[in-house]
Parts: structure tokens; C-alpha cells; sequence
């Protein structure tokens, strides 16, 4: 009989591919998952008895900014505690690495704290991430922003020269060719703004040649969204990659009711180009604090001042009712700070959510002084809130969403799946108490329901602390083609 480092016994079986319930015996053995068989029928030296619990694979946040902390909170708790095993870092067009200036900038300290995690090249960052041993798995996107801030410096409010193209490309090629997985963008922020889409284009040309993808923050996610979309359409086409659109919402109460418009939208554009989008599971979103989005959001929180103490938590409007001032100039006085903004219909983010072409990414800001409940919260919640008790999918569909089609749609090669040969990420829940504690008053609170999960075969999460696990690792996207291919 084979002798295997963990035996999951009892369980039933979400294998990530939508497949129905079965129960069986999952095996692990160094890394990867070794057997899965008739329940009762493997032994090993770690067994865990999953009777009435679901074993599934380890969840993959597909947009996250988790970029530098997998380096300074390698434990990982607040994404391991939800059964994440992998997160997708560099989104919205902010990434860590490649970075040539010394210092860090406000745009960039939204994911960068301390500069000893600056990297010139992706290739020193990847190592400094695995140097820290995260719990959990990393990949990474390049961000155009941080290439424009690279290659133009502060002056950014113009379209970038040919010359400053050119080094922004080739910082990209050069990164795809050390591992990272693509490029993304954020024309809805200032740092970028002022890019046209020729620049993106031409930027963005290495994807094709080395298969990353591209993710956008579309230029617009209010009153001009289908223009937004037929734009990141376009650059998608223009550099042969495929498109990841980040974080779709209709934003603002004008556009309530809109997704009758943009689902339709990708529908006809993803029979002639592969597009797929992330949803987090809430109807406010959260970002830098910004005046001209006020008036968009029904209620604005602030997740952090630098130049203001005690306003973490707080409502904006309270806030300036203090000061005797307009939400605008209370918003102004307390700047650089960040933001929740209430601006979504949940039934849009239902809508979104359902659609073939979804999966599930926290958009967390892992540094905010008292962040979006999302961080903590997201992946429990699309379980327990809105396929459990809601109804809106069945938890085989999902897990599936949070699965094996994010691995397929970021090219994860053997990750996503319960099935022998792939890694052993995993993540054993009880599906009837699973559920998010994270709240916008009480935000850091790990989930309920989430019993164990592994990620390489160590244990990330174990009961209800971290696991001490340290076999995360940043992901090379050529050793997951070669992978892919083998």
C-alpha cells in the first residue's frame, strides 16, 4: 500500500470543474495530490477525517494587490483563512516590479511600504518573494502604470513619446521573459489617464509573443462603459492576447441596471476573442479617495488618511458635517487617503456574478488601515451568502468560478483541480456553516467554516490560525508553459 504524507478522508469531492459532489479519499504526497479514490481505500501518515465537509481546490483571487505583502505578512492570513491558495498580483496597472526609481511615489505605496521591496527587474522581485516563503502561492501581471511612472516620471498628464514607448515595452518583454504572467492597465486612474490606446497598444505587444494576458480597469465603469470595453477590446486584438476585464461593475446610481446592456456586450465580443471578467461579491467598491467620485456613491467610508488621524472607519459625511465643510473640501483636507465608495445595485452584481464568463476576485487592498471586508471576506461569501442561501449557483459552479477556470483563463498550469498530478492546493470547508464574519464596521475577521487548507502539500490554514505552512512561491508563467505542455 502507498504511504502518503496527508490522507483527506470522508469528504466530498467539488473536484473544480463543475462535476457533481462525489465522495472520496483525496491523497497528497511532497507537493502534489498523489490519488483520489473510493472513500475508505487510502492510508497515510497525516490523515483528516472531512466527513461532512467538501474538499475543493485551493481558491485563486484572481485580482488582488497583494504584490509586496506576500513578502512582509508571508503568512498570508487574511487571503489563507478564506481557502485561497494562489493570488493574482500587479492589477489595475500598479505592480510592483520592474521599478528603476528610488523612491516610492504615492501611486505606487498603495501596494509598496517599505523600499528594500522595490525591484528593478521582475526577476529580483519573483526571488525576493520566494526568499520570504509565503503560505500561499503568487502571480504576476506587470502594471502600465508603474511602466509609465518608469519611463515618463511625474509627467504623466500626456500620451507617453515613441522613445518612452519603446522603454516601456521593453521592460514588459523583459519581464514576461523572467516569469510574469501579462500586463494590466488602469485608464480609470490618473497615473494613466492621459495614455491613448495606440500607447497601450504598442506597449502591450510583447503578450502576444510570449502568451501573457491582459487585464484592464477600464477608462470608464460609469456612463461611458461600452466604449470603455470596445477599447480594451480592441487592444486585446491589436496584441493577440487574451482579455481579463477587472472588477466589472456599472458605477453609480445613474448606470443601476446597466449590466442588461454590458453582459450582452461580451457576449457578442467573446465569440470572436477569448474575454472573461472578475466580480467581487459586494455592492461597493474601494480605491484611492478621489473628489470626482463622491457624487457617484450613495455613502463614502475612509480606509485611511496620511495627513489626518482617526478618520480609518469613518463616513465622509460625518466627517465634513465636523468640519463644518462639503464632503468635496473634507475630502480635500484630508488627502492622500483612501476610500469605500456604495455605488453598485446588487442586483448588477448578481447579474454579473451568474454569467458563464465570471470568476471571483477580492480587489483587497491588503495595506488599508481599516480595509474593504473583502479582503477578508469575499470567497466565503460567494459561498455561503450567495450560492447556500441565495441560490444564485450551485456550489459545484461556484467552486468552479474560483477554480479551475481562473487557472485556465491566467494559463495556472496544474492548478484549479482535485485531480492526481496537480499541485496540492486545497481547501476542506463545511458547506453549511461556511460563511464571511468581515464586516465595513468590523472588517478583519477571518470566515467561518473554513476548517484546512493546503497549499504545495503544507498546510496554510489550520484550525482557525495559520497553518506555519512556507511553500508558497511566486509562479513562473514559462515553467507553467513548459508545465502546461509536458
Amino acid at each position: 500500500m502507498a504511504t502518503y504524507d496527508i490522507v483527506i478522508r470522508n469528504g466530498q469531492v467539488a473536484d473544480g470543474t463543475g462535476r457533481k459532489l462525489f465522495a472520496a479519499d483525496v491523497a497528497v504526497k511532497g507537493d502534489r495530490i498523489a490519488a483520489v479514490e473510493a472513500p475508505g481505500t487510502l492510508r497515510g501518515d497525516n490523515e483528516i477525517d472531512a466527513t461532512g465537509k467538501v474538499v475543493a481546490p485551493g481558491f485563486i483571487d484572481v485580482h488582488t494587490h497583494d504584490d509586496t505583502a506576500l513578502i512582509d505578512n508571508p503568512s498570508m492570513a487574511m487571503k489563507a483563512s478564506q481557502g485561497v491558495t494562489t493570488v493574482v498580483c500587479g492589477n489595475c496597472g500598479v505592480s510592483a516590479a520592474p521599478y528603476v526609481r528610488p523612491d516610492v511615489g504615492h501611486w505606487m505605496s498603495l501596494i509598496i511600504k517599505k523600499k528594500e521591496n522595490l525591484s528593478k527587474d521582475f526577476a529580483s522581485f519573483a526571488g525576493k518573494v520566494d526568499a520570504a516563503k509565503p503560505a500561499i502561492n503568487g502571480a504576476f501581471l506587470i502594471g502600465h502604470g508603474t511602466l509609465r511612472i518608469n519611463s515618463m516620471g511625474d509627467d504623466l498628464n500626456r500620451v507617453a513619446t515613441a522613445g518612452e514607448i519603446k522603454q516601456m515595452r521593453e521592460l514588459l518583454d523583459q519581464s514576461l521573459e523572467q516569469g510574469a504572467i501579462g500586463m494590466s492597465s488602469g485608464l480609470f486612474y490618473a497615473v494613466s489617464s492621459h495614455a491613448s490606446t495606440d500607447e497601450v497598444a504598442d506597449v502591450a505587444a510583447p503578450l502576444g509573443k510570449w502568451g501573457g494576458v491582459y487585464t484592464a480597469h477600464m477608462r470608464d465603469e460609469g456612463d461611458h462603459i461600452l466604449k470603455a470595453m470596445d477599447e480594451t477590446f480592441e487592444i486585446g486584438r491589436r496584441v493577440g492576447a487574451e482579455i481579463i476585464v477587472s472588477h466589472h461593475k456599472c458605477s453609480g446610481r445613474s448606470n443601476f441596471g446597466r449590466m442588461k446592456e454590458t453582459l450582452p456586450h461580451f457576449n457578442e465580443a467573446m465569440k470572436k476573442q477569448q474575454i472573461s471578467f472578475d466580480v467581487y461579491p459586494y455592492v461597493a467598491g474601494s480605491t484611492i479617495l478621489r473628489s470626482d467620485m463622491l457624487e457617484r456613491a450613495d455613502k463614502v467610508l475612509i480606509t485611511w488618511s496620511d495627513k489626518v488621524e482617526g478618520m480609518s472607519g469613518r463616513d465622509l459625511r460625518e466627517i465634513a458635517e465636523e468640519m463644518g465643510c462639503s464632503m468635496k473640501e473634507a475630502a480635500d483636507r484630508i488627502q492622500p487617503a483612501g476610500a469605500i465608495y456604495f455605488m453598485m445595485d446588487e442586483k448588477d452584481v448578481q447579474a454579473a456574478m451568474s454569467h458563464p464568463g465570471a470568476m471571483i476576485g477580492s480587489d483587497g487592498i491588503p495595506f488599508d488601515a481599516h480595509p474593504h471586508p473583502r479582503l477578508w471576506g469575499t470567497f466565503p461569501r460567494v459561498l455561503g451568502h450567495y450560492s447556500r442561501d441565495l441560490g444564485l449557483f450551485p456550489l459545484e459552479d461556484a467552486v468552479r468560478r474560483m477554480t479551475s477556470y481562473s487557472a485556465q483563463r491566467f494559463h495556472l498550469a496544474k492548478r484549479g483541480e482535485v485531480k492526481p498530478g496537480f499541485y496540492a492546493d486545497l481547501c476542506i470547508f463545511d458547506p453549511a456553516t461556511v460563511i464571511d464574519t468581515a464586516t465595513f464596521e468590523k472588517p478583519i475577521s477571518p470566515a467561518r467554516g473554513i476548517d484546512t487548507v493546503i497549499c504545495n502539500g503544507a498546510f496554510a490554514w489550520r484550525d482557525g490560525k495559520p497553518g506555519g505552512g512556507q511553500a508558497g512561491r511566486a509562479l513562473n508563467r514559462q515553467a507553467m508553459q513548459d508545465e502546461a505542455r509536458a
